[in-house]
């Protein structure tokens, strides 16, 4: 039980509005309905799976085709640029004062040039490729625990990975926690392959427009640890006896992630 500020002060600290499983699903709807557009509208390409890329670039290489093998390069770029640009934003970003976290920002990024790839006709094909692998990039870094644990919003063989090992301790050990982890992680999973269905599905027609529909779930995230982040300094505002902002200065004093 915790009876002292500082206990309280620490646990509630550890908990990132990023860190909620709703924001998760989310994000890994977003994430499944992404790859499923650039495959299926746009030449494909896979945005997440860039090992899928490597595969088919090497291949293409192997027998000559050289602006297949181009097609495949510039999204692996992308990506490589996306993890970049997100670090960029977590050390440029001054949350002193506001109720706003560098991942907001990255969402606000993805949003934006999501909305501007929906509106771009089939002869720009590459770009739209290398903007959503951009994105995706972006989020992946950006979003990587969920209640403490390490996941991934825009694929599934590591998430995959956590459930089975969670699901074989928890039948050996019986703990509650792990139970919880296994089923988290393939609730994540879950939402992933739905984001992944309905792009599958509208894409036919929707063509374009279709990955306009990542939108909707990324706002709803981006209110949510907006919410969850102004509660959460309010709560180190009474809980240090600090202002606000002096509260946010001190609840992000971590160098790891958050």
């Amino acid at each position: 039980m915790l009876t002292g500020g500082d206990s309280i002060e620490k646990r509630y600290r550890a908990k990132q509005a990023s860190d909620s499983l709703l924001v998760g699903c989310l994000l890994s709807a977003s994430g499944g309905l992404q790859d499923a557009y650039t495959y299926n509208v746009r030449e494909e390409v896979f945005a997440n799976a860039q090992t899928g890329n490597i595969v088919l670039m090497g291949q293409s290489v192997a027998l000559g085709n050289w602006e297949d093998a181009i097609r495949y390069l510039l999204p692996l770029l992308a990506f490589a640029g996306g993890v970049y640009m997100a670090e960029v934003i977590h050390s440029r970003f001054h949350t002193r004062g506001i109720a706003m976290h560098w991942r907001h920002a990255v969402l606000l990024v993805e949003i934006g040039l999501l909305f501007a790839v929906g509106w771009m006709p089939q002869s720009l094909n590459m770009l739209a490729n290398v903007l959503v692998s951009f994105v995706c990039a972006m989020q992946v870094e950006a979003f990587r625990e969920l209640e403490g644990n390490s996941y991934a919003t825009t694929m599934c063989i590591g998430n995959l990975r956590s459930a089975m090992e969670n699901l074989y301790y928890w039948r050996h050990t019986k703990e509650d926690l792990r139970r919880h982890k296994t089923s988290v992680y393939f609730v994540v999973i879950f939402f992933f392959l739905i984001g992944a269905a309905i792009g599958g599905v509208l894409s036919r027609h929707m063509g374009e427009q279709t990955i306009l529909l990542c939108c909707p779930p990324l706002l709803l995230a981006f209110a949510l640890m907006l919410r969850i982040r102004d509660r959460r300094l309010r709560f180190l505002s009474l809980m240090t006896g600090a202002e606000e902002d002096e509260a946010v200065v001190k609840g992000e004093q971590d160098p790891s992630r958050h």
